[in-house]
């Protein structure tokens, strides 16, 4: 199972990305994908999950800013990110978590002040 992320960028503050997570496995749609973030010197940390079930979880500090999505058929899990600000300048990874537990190869996404 592997997982492609892309959409990363640079971005002044205000601005918005998203980000993409594709794979092949048949097993997507039943699987949990979540979207993390590792700033230089800080330890990665959950930014928004998505359950198979339709559930939606966010950090409290993306909450209103950031959406996650899937699109089973195309097995693809996105992070729609509006009003960028400088400290969530980070490497984002996508993660499928179900059979397998799964990461992404990362994303770089700098938003310059």
């Amino acid at each position: 199972v592997q997982l492609q992320a892309s959409g990363g960028g640079l971005v002044q503050a205000g601005g918005s990305l998203r980000l993409s997570c594709a794979t092949s496995t048949a097993i997507f749609s039943r699987s949990t994908m979540g979207w993390y973030r590792q700033a230089p010197g800080e330890q990665r940390e959950l930014v928004a999950s998505s359950t198979s079930g339709g559930s939606t979880n966010y950090a409290d500090s993306v909450k209103g800013r950031f959406t996650i999505s899937r699109d089973n058929a195309k097995k693809t899990v996105y992070l729609q990110m509006n009003s960028l600000k400088p400290e969530d300048t980070a490497v984002y990874y996508c993660r499928l978590i179900g059979r397998y537990d799964v990461w992404g190869q990362g994303t770089l996404v700098t938003v310059s002040s």
